[in-house]
């Protein structure tokens, strides 16, 4: 099958949404598929306002048109309402192509929390994104209860997983050495996007024996930087330096309240650290009851209470979550375009 993802979210860029996309894209090459994304590096770019490390696609109608002909796609699917993303719909529409899309962000209680508008608005423009596509892919249980209740329609379940081979416990290989970062212990560690939607001021102003760790970029770098001198802010990390870094940790600290998943949860798990979080979805939905980590409202209680955690359970359970049960699931959840149809746009 030809593939067509066509996201905003997209290399450069270094986030979830992204590690996600190219892994399944991988694995549905390993499974023979014809994977085509595109992304804003094939548009004129212009940087999003707050995020200037994120490039939006300036007018990419005419081009994405051109390409989506020339690559005479089997399925297709729009994973993000952005310019890319609202192109390739109308495009599709306009072509009658069926299209799938996915959630990847909750716009709405981020709006609602940050600047004071409810949350009916920005959840209404989500909407009318997702439903005029054949098959809306989410997360978790979580998530299909809370969005079909908006009216959101054709939700199909694409789980999330974690790539066990690079994500792992480099303390238990030869010459393994998590004191690398020579750093007091306990280190609690952060792995994300420094920015306010993943709160992490609740995280740096806690107070917390030991070593508290940021593992990432993003605008509020320079903000948290000054605020809390006495964090350890070590930027992005990719590969296997990123796993190495994951396995430093003693707890991975979980502060974000607006995921859908949470990836980078199941990440940390994998290289037998456990997370403290605050019971939300995401964190809920990853973990649950699992004694695998700690969901507490009080998050310096869950971090305390992490610490007490055996690491060889942590890599057990996230073994459980394999890439290539996602990616079947993903396959099955495409449209075929009949041949026909493409044939005569």
């Amino acid at each position: 099958m030809r593939i067509l993802i066509a996201s905003d979210a997209w290399e450069p860029q270094i986030n979830g949404v992204v590690r996600v996309l190219e892994t399944t894209a991988r694995h549905l090459r390993d499974m023979g598929h014809e994977v085509m994304v595109v992304g804003p590096g094939r548009f004129r770019t212009v940087p999003a306002p707050s995020y200037p490390e994120v490039r939006l696609a300036l007018a990419p109608g005419r081009e994405l048109a051109r390409i989506m002909d020339d690559f005479a796609p089997d399925a297709v699917h729009v994973p993000v309402e952005g310019p890319i993303g609202l192109a390739a719909r109308k495009l599709c529409l306009k072509r009658g192509w069926p299209f799938t899309t996915s959630f990847h962000t909750r716009f709405g209680d981020y709006f609602a929390r940050k600047f004071k508008v409810p949350a009916d608005v920005p959840y209404a423009v989500q909407r009318w994104f997702h439903n005029a596509g054949a098959g809306f892919m989410v997360q978790t249980d979580t998530l299909e209860r809370e969005l079909r209740a908006r009216g959101f329609r054709n939700i199909r379940r694409w789980g999330r997983a974690v790539d066990t081979g690079l994500f792992r416990r480099h303390d238990l290989e030869p010459g393994g050495d998590r004191d690398f970062l020579d750093l007091p212990r306990p280190i609690f560690m952060n792995v994300g996007r420094v920015s306010a939607e993943k709160n992490l001021e609740a995280f740096l102003a806690l107070d917390l024996p030991g070593s508290k760790v940021v593992v990432g970029d993003g605008p509020q770098m320079a903000e948290m930087r000054a605020r809390f001198p006495a964090a350890h802010f070590l930027g992005y990390r990719t590969g296997p330096d990123l796993s190495r870094h994951f396995c430093a940790a003693d707890v991975f600290v979980f502060p974000s309240r607006f995921e859908t998943f949470g990836l980078v949860a199941l990440e940390a798990l994998a290289c037998g650290v456990p997370v403290a979080a605050f019971p939300v979805p995401g964190p809920l939905d990853v973990i649950g009851d699992a004694p695998v980590g700690v969901l507490d409202a009080d998050l310096r209680a869950a971090c305390l209470n992490a610490l007490t955690i055996d690491r060889a359970a942590c890599r057990a359970f996230a073994e459980r979550f394999s890439w290539r049960a996602c990616t079947e699931q993903f396959l099955g959840n495409l449209v075929p375009i009949r041949r026909a149809a493409v044939l005569a746009a």
